[in-house]
């Protein structure tokens, strides 16, 4: 089987590059999803440690105002995700997808073992917090080029036929760090002291993460370069200026990402981020309890993602995708008034099947997005879009969700917000054909055996 893409119909000065072995795909599909990894580790690091590092960087008489500060800081990474993209998206389109993600997993792991190096403000008073802010915008700027340049690649050394599957690795690799991060906060938690928690033993966790960096970037450095860039490489054709051809010929391609792009960032963050709080304000289920079903939903999730990229590849990704989207916008209004009841069983039911639906439509996600972009300028059409959609309707959902339960004083408003997402992105992805989602050697090679 030949690899190709959207855009190849001129064959001239092509050489088909034989497929990929198994071994070799599973090489490639490791160290393309090994920065997310990273990635969310460090989300949840932050997260799981924002209390101490509140009191440590922000130290103030009012722990409210101090945690509020930490996470305003952990707020100024979505800000410089956008930058990221630009800078990342030009990198991977004009020098190569290899050589921009190689550089990302070192930008990301720089920051972070400096962070668990960073003097408090006990030792330097204000540098510290502003040192802080300035680690956490360096690292908002690699993952801005890091998860779409890593799915990117993905969905460009995979077969036509299994796009939703391996790209969905990029999504299961997000799950796995994240799950990673908590687990080792946890079991650093329990390890140390509250004495040496606060002295030095937060600092491990973050160092170890420099790790899974050296990891990465030995994986990546010794990868084959994305088929779909060599192949413009090889016609003399690789784009001189990707972000001013992505601006004038993408704007509609543009919108349509940040359609879809809005459910998933929106769904991922109530059901996993905001949720766990929400349970113990408007119920009587004890926090530990509330992390535990959170803990238990997003490993489930991270075994579904993959199967769900599976499935997209038998049935198509659309109709997938409509199956996740229409199950939220559905059922979420219902979840959320057994959220609001607080016995065990019933949130543990609706967090569960609400994972079901949140699976689906992250599982073959990328397979649409990532291929709906020419391959000249799909490092920065994704990079830019995602990210922006994310910056605007991921970090904010939280925020959003909180807001709109104290203005309307209905415990089931987060459901009607993300019902609303979940409509509007049911109704972007009836605008994308399925000729859009599926490369035009799909007509003219065999599937890989």
């Amino acid at each position: 089987m030949v690899w190709c893409d959207l855009d190849c119909t001129d064959m001239s000065n092509f050489t088909p590059r034989v497929p990929d072995t198994p071994g070799a795909l599973r090489r490639t599909v490791l160290a393309g999803a090994v920065g997310n990894v990273l990635e969310w580790y460090d989300f949840a690091l932050f997260g799981y440690f924002a209390p101490i590092l509140s009191v440590l960087f922000f130290p103030t008489s009012d722990p409210s105002l101090s945690l509020i500060a930490t996470f305003s800081v952990f707020a100024v990474g979505f800000l410089a995700r956008p930058l990221g993209a630009l800078c990342f998206g030009y990198w991977g389109d004009t020098r190569g997808r290899r050589s921009a993600l190689s550089w990302s997993v070192i930008l990301m792991a720089i920051p972070t073992c400096l962070l668990g190096l960073l003097p408090t403000y006990a030792q330097i008073g204000l540098a510290a917090p502003l040192a802080l802010t300035l680690l956490r915008f360096i690292q908002g700027f690699s993952v801005g080029g890091e998860f779409t340049g890593s799915v990117t690649f993905l969905i460009e050394h995979a077969a036509w036929n299994e796009r939703g599957y391996i790209g969905s690795w990029a999504g299961f690799s997000a799950q796995i760090g994240a799950l990673l991060g908590s687990g080792i906060g946890a079991v650093a938690s329990a390890s140390f002291t509250q004495e040496t928690l606060y002295d030095w033993g937060w600092r491990v966790p973050f160092l170890a993460g420099s790790i899974i960096a050296v990891v990465g970037w030995y994986l990546r450095q010794h990868l084959p370069e994305s088929p779909a860039f060599e192949r413009l490489q090889q016609r003399g054709v690789v784009s001189a200026t990707p972000i001013r051809d992505f601006a004038r010929q993408n704007r509609a391609r543009l919108l349509q990402v940040i359609g879809l792009v809005l459910l998933h960032g929106v769904g991922f963050y109530i059901f996993y981020v905001y949720l766990p709080t929400y349970l113990t304000k408007m119920s009587t289920l004890p926090m530990q309890t509330a992390l535990t079903i959170n803990t238990i939903s997003m490993a489930v999730m991270a075994v579904l993602i993959p199967i769900m990229g599976k499935l997209s590849d038998r049935v198509g990704p659309r109709w997938v995708l409509a199956v996740g989207a229409g199950g939220l916008a559905l059922g979420t209004i219902p979840f959320f008034a057994w959220f609001k009841g607080g016995e065990v069983v019933y949130v543990v039911i609706a967090q569960l099947t609400t994972t079901v639906f949140v699976a689906a439509y992250m599982g073959p996600f990328f397979a649409i997005v990532g291929i709906l972009f020419p391959v000249a300028h799909r490092y920065t059409g994704l990079s830019i879009s995602y990210n922006m959609a994310s910056a605007l309707f991921g970090g904010t959902a939280p925020l959003v969700a909180t807001m709109i339960v104290e203005r309307s004083g209905s415990p089931l408003a987060p459901g009607w917000y993300v019902s609303l997402c979940a409509v509007i992105s049911l109704l972007v992805l009836m605008t994308i054909r399925e000729e859009d989602t599926e490369p035009a050697e799909a007509h003219t090679t065999p599937h890989r055996p």
